[in-house]
């Protein structure tokens, strides 16, 4: 049975097209991000595996079933970007109903703890800063011992030891056994958490793989210095071929550098080519 499975699914919204002809599983624990520019249709994607909006076309499974059924949202969990919390309740009320509706739960303590929010415990939410309240909404997401948590844009708003924090949470719960679909304009954190990473653009997947798989999916960068002291800075596909080119062609060349792209320019390349899986 697939974590995730999509199949075929579009989703319209009247003349506008958010999600086109999307399939994709997940089959294994761990973490998965999904990645894209704004209006690349991963909201809309994660509101159906969140059984919120249903497909225009095409199905969606979650953990085996239709998502919307009770039996599924007991074993999910979610930090969506803009977390909407009752303002005059405390941090420890708002805990303790959530984990009431879970079958299993981590202690409130526990997720206090986890979260660094103990010592907030007895404000009321309407007064927690950015930081504090993104750290609650996290909290939230983890403390049923879901099997799989949605995060988007999880470490939004959040300091670098905060950030850090939360980074090594996500991978004990991966390592645990737990499965995470996140969503991230941070390429840095892309690659510190996913072992898997999707790429959307205008609704379609364009490219899935590791990191190190979508960036060999991309340019390299060639550096050398000519007869005259000059430096060339090219990108190639084939940083191989190139060089051999440069031999075969008793082109004179030193201080010869192959740099491979960072992730986040890959993910740009593959957005500017419109690739295709």
């Amino acid at each position: 049975m697939s974590i995730v499975e999509i199949n075929d699914v579009y989703k319209r919204f009247g003349a506008v097209t958010a999600v086109e002809g999307l399939s994709l599983s997940i089959d294994e624990p761990g973490v998965v991000a999904l990645l894209g520019p704004n209006g690349a249709g991963k909201t809309t994607t994660i509101d159906m595996l969140l059984g919120l909006r249903r497909p225009t076309s095409g199905s969606v499974r979650v953990l085996g079933r239709d998502p919307s059924v009770s039996h599924v949202r007991e074993r999910i969990g979610c930090a969506p970007q803009q977390g909407g919390v009752p303002e005059s309740l405390r941090v420890r009320e708002i805990l303790e109903f959530v984990a009431a509706q879970y079958p299993r739960s981590i202690t409130v303590k526990q997720a206090l703890s986890d979260f660094s929010l103990t010592s907030y415990a007895g404000r009321q939410a309407g007064v927690l800063s950015g930081g504090e309240l993104r750290r609650l909404t996290l909290a939230l997401a983890f403390i049923g011992k879901p099997d799989l948590v949605f995060l988007d844009e999880p470490t939004n708003g959040l300091d670098v030891e905060a950030r850090r924090s939360v980074w090594e949470y996500i991978r004990a719960y991966a390592s645990g056994g737990g499965t995470i679909l996140l969503t991230t304009h941070h390429m840095e954190e892309a690659e510190a958490l996913a072992s898997r990473i999707c790429v959307m653009n205008k609704g379609r997947l364009v490219r899935e793989g590791t990191p190190a798989e979508i960036r060999r999916g991309g340019l390299r960068r060639v550096s050398y210095l000519d007869a005259a002291g000059a430096k060339v800075v090219t990108e190639t596909g084939d940083s191989d071929a190139f060089v051999r080119d440069l031999v075969l062609n008793d082109v004179p060349f030193r201080d010869l550098c192959v740099v491979e792209q960072s992730l986040e320019d890959a993910v740009l390349s593959l957005l500017e080519e419109g690739a295709a899986v």
